[in-house]
């Protein structure tokens, strides 16, 4: 499908760009080619009228992360453009002769589909579609759209059409003339009864809910497996990260499963979990979730709530950012957004997140150094690595250990033979290191703790002494 995508830039928008970092690299300039990308078309960066904070991405990386979204779902982009708005219209957000000019290139390039990288209301998205005879879609509906693509399991199904619907919700607003026609009631006093436009909204409603119900039922079974997991003395670190920031890559590194790795904006979105053995023989669950992105869309990150719990839960947070991205630190903070909308605290006190800085293999000698220098001078020291490539992954694996290790302990004690039920209850409740068999037949074993199973079994093991 033939597609044009036009980013909308505000006044308010063009004062917030984000400062160079140490790890930028040359974007180009509006109505330059983006090279590498099909066709060489430089799609369009998304600029809006802020609800909650300016962006701290430049319109530079706004367009390249457009063509992204566009080529996620096979659109041909044919051109893009990045267009001021010195005053949006309520109605078409465009002025008028602006949104003539840009008729004549619809038709022109026989254009199937716009993309407004901006937040369309529903009465500007039909008063667009008429005066350009094609279909308008904002970037909230392009990114519904490429969850649609992506879920596979049936809670990502469930999840993306919950959102979807919620989004079609907002947007019946007698589009078309057919939603003003009237259906009469049934009885003795039948009356007008009620328009198309309400009888179309209350079928959304019916399957809105029906579809709340069946998450209800998959919330309760992921708190099983929750309860299961707590059950077993294994910590649960979960992967989140800007999308393409190499989770996926990094998931597969750790613990050789064969999860979907692309270069493409949200190639996975059903959370995926492993174990994997630490250095220490610490034995954790690694967990890779749905990527984050900028203006996240409210009803998705509502929708994907079931999924996103396995996030809260987790004993420590693997925040992966590319920090070969020029847009690293806002790409970043799009991320902390959502942690915190999650209610995940991020003051350095209660900090449980640990940043893990991917794909230095892009990065040259000369800015890695300075990205080293960076990462030493941090409250919360992160850790380099390509998960490409496999450098960094023994020093990222060291530091989960270390802080997942701060207040443990290793002991060692000989079970006897006969005592089945304190064995038992060492596998289920330590992380047994080693255990080896005297000639005696009992077992000298080395476990490490938690502070509070230490007390447990303190109070075990004088139990059986009084």
């Amino acid at each position: 499908m033939r597609a044009l995508v036009l980013v909308p830039v505000l006044p308010a928008r063009r004062a917030s760009l984000s400062p160079a970092t140490p790890t930028a690299a040359a974007v180009p300039a509006a109505g330059e080619a983006v090279p590498g990308r099909p066709g060489d078309v430089m799609a369009a960066s998304r600029t809006a009228v802020p609800r909650q904070r300016a962006s701290l991405h430049s319109p530079e990386d706004r367009l390249a992360e457009s063509v992204g979204l566009a080529e996620a779902i096979a659109l041909d982009v044919v051109r893009g453009m990045i267009v001021a708005v010195p005053s949006p219209k309520p109605a078409t957000l465009f002025g008028s002769g602006k949104v003539e000019e840009l008729a004549k290139l619809v038709a022109d390039e026989q254009i199937a589909l716009v993309i407004v990288d901006h937040a369309v209301t529903p009465v500007q998205q039909r008063n667009l579609e008429k005066a350009w005879k094609t279909k308008v879609l904002d970037r909230t509906g392009l990114i519904l759209e490429i969850f649609g693509a992506r879920a596979r399991t049936r809670e990502g199904r469930l999840q993306v059409e919950l959102a979807h619907l919620s989004y079609q919700k907002g947007r019946l607003v007698r589009a078309w003339t057919h939603l003003e026609r009237q259906r009469g009631g049934s009885g003795f006093l039948g009356g007008p009864g009620e328009a198309q436009i309400e009888l179309d909204r209350r079928m959304l409603q019916e399957r809105i809910d029906a579809i709340r119900r069946e998450l209800e039922q998959v919330v309760k079974t992921r708190e099983l497996h929750r309860a299961g997991r707590r059950k077993v003395p294994y910590p649960v670190v979960a992967i989140v990260g800007y999308t393409n920031a190499g989770k996926s890559t990094l998931f597969n590194r750790v613990t050789g499963a064969g999860v979907l790795a692309m270069d493409q904006v949200f190639a996975t979105l059903d959370p995926t979990m492993r174990e994997v053995r630490l250095p220490s023989g610490r034995r954790i669950i690694l967990s890779d979730t749905v990527g984050f992105i900028s203006d996240l869309p409210t009803m998705l990150v509502a929708a994907f709530r079931a999924t996103l719990e396995e996030v809260i839960g987790a004993d420590l947070i693997l925040h992966v950012r590319d920090i070969s991205h020029s847009e690293t630190e806002a790409q970043a903070a799009d991320v902390e957004a959502v942690l915190a909308s999650l209610g995940i605290d991020l003051t350095p006190a209660e900090n449980h997140i640990l940043e893990v800085w991917n794909k230095s293999d892009r990065l040259s000698a000369e800015v890695r150094e300075d990205v080293d220098n960076s990462a030493r001078w941090r409250e919360q020291k992160p850790v380099l690595v390509s998960a490409l490539t496999g450098d960094g992954i023994d020093r990222l694996l060291s530091a989960i250990d270390s802080r997942l290790g701060t207040g443990d302990e290793v002991i060692t004690l000989t079970v006897a033979a006969a005592d089945g039920r304190l064995r038992a209850w060492l596998h289920q409740n330590a992380d047994v290191i080693a255990d080896r068999q005297t000639d005696a037949g009992d077992s000298v074993m080395t476990v490490r703790l938690t502070p509070e199973k230490r007390g447990r079994l303190e109070a075990r093991l004088a139990q059986r002494t009084s």
